[in-house]
């Protein structure tokens, strides 16, 4: 049996702030922004290149068991990039407050840079630079064909 990750709920505040953060400042694609049931509304957003999407919704914590966590309360989300210079510079030109890139070895996938959404909800963006001549979606595609 497959099984892909592709939903990651995340909580918020407010969900047109984060809507327009994501959108406006990441540069992620709202893909559902919209009341999928009364009293539901879903905003759904895909980094670019990815398999996997970030949802806000003002009742989505209602509908799971458990504990609703906390606006901010999510540490460790991770991005990944090919260039991790060029997606600094790009995040930086759309107003983003994203801390400098820190080499912590120098083999591929030792380089990180920091943000944190209006919440406070905390993401890294890793430099990977195998992932320009691998997208994970091929690397994928191989292995299923194997």
């Amino acid at each position: 049996m497959d099984m892909t990750l592709e939903v990651i709920p995340l909580p918020v505040s407010d969900i047109d702030r984060a809507r327009d953060f994501y959108r406006d400042k990441v540069g992620f694609h709202v893909d559902i922004d919209q009341e999928v049931m009364p009293g539901l509304r879903i905003v759904q957003l895909t980094p670019p290149g990815s398999g996997c999407s970030i949802a806000l919704g003002d009742s989505l914590w209602k509908m799971t068991p458990g504990p609703t966590p906390e606006p901010g309360s999510y540490q460790g989300l991770q991005l990944c990039v090919a260039d991790i210079r060029a997606a600094h510079a790009e995040l930086v030109a759309r107003g983003l407050d994203v801390s400098e890139p820190v080499q912590y070895a120098p083999s591929d996938g030792a380089t990180f840079m920091y943000f944190k959404d209006p919440d406070g909800n905390g993401w890294s963006v890793q430099e990977y630079r195998r992932r320009a001549e691998e997208p994970l979606h091929k690397v994928l595609g191989d292995l299923a064909g194997a």
